[in-house]
């Protein structure tokens, strides 16, 4: 089974997550365990105005988000970019009350499964989305 790249890019702030080489791992055995493979997947972390930018000028979403996915998935072999919004992340694990390590995991993890070709338009398909998201969050492990 093909695996590809994994890169991480920051755009207007500094943050970048640490631990890099675990979160490939884990991100490689996400997509290995739903039959998938891929070439490249990006995460970008960037500001609040940047992805909302991006929101309104490529999605028409005139809306604050913390992750936008851009999917170029061909067939069984996923690929993308993946924005995150690092500003709104830090104010979900406040809301939310977990630590922004865990909220930032949660958000990859939300826009992998978006190349994978989970939604979250409806209810249904958002308790799926998230059962998987705790399912590989779960996964996730520092101690290796």
């Amino acid at each position: 089974m093909k695996t590809g790249k994994v890169k991480f890019f920051t755009h207007g702030q500094n943050y970048l997550p640490k631990n890099r080489l675990v979160l490939r791992k884990w991100i490689i055995d996400v997509v290995k365990n739903e039959n998938k493979t891929f070439e490249e997947i990006s995460f970008i972390f960037c500001t609040d105005e940047y992805i909302y930018n991006l929101n309104v000028n490529y999605l028409q979403h005139d809306t604050r988000t913390d992750v936008i996915t851009f999917d170029y998935t061909e067939g069984n072999c996923i690929s993308g970019e993946i924005y995150i919004n690092v500003e709104m992340v830090k104010e979900n694990a406040k809301t939310y009350g977990c630590s922004f390590a865990d909220e930032i995991h949660r958000v990859m993890v939300h826009g992998i499964l978006h190349l994978l070709g989970y939604k979250d338009g409806s209810k249904s398909d958002k308790e799926i989305m998230t059962k998987k998201e705790d399912f590989y969050l779960s996964k996730l492990s520092f101690n290796k």
